[in-house]
């Protein structure tokens, strides 16, 4: 199974497009807003940057949302049967 998190910001509206994208095709995956706790430096240790949407693929981060999206077409069938 994919260990997937997609980090985020409630106010970035390229979040929102993925967000948008994952309600419509019943995509759950565990998320964190990077303005809460930790999530902040724990994802600039993962990626580098702490740019926002990322999700992260097994420990590697994706940044842009449209490949998040892209990524998440792709592997529709996997994710359906993993969650």
């Amino acid at each position: 199974m994919t260990d997937l998190t997609l980090y985020y910001m409630p106010t970035c509206p390229f979040c929102q497009k993925v967000i948008t994208f994952m309600k419509k095709n019943d995509i759950e995956i565990p998320m964190k807003d990077i303005n809460e706790g930790e999530n902040r430096q724990g994802l600039l240790m993962l990626g580098g940057k702490t740019q926002v949407p990322c999700l992260v693929i097994d420990g590697k981060a994706m940044y842009e949302s449209d490949d998040i999206i892209t990524w998440f077409k792709d592997n529709a069938k996997k994710l359906k049967q993993a969650f």
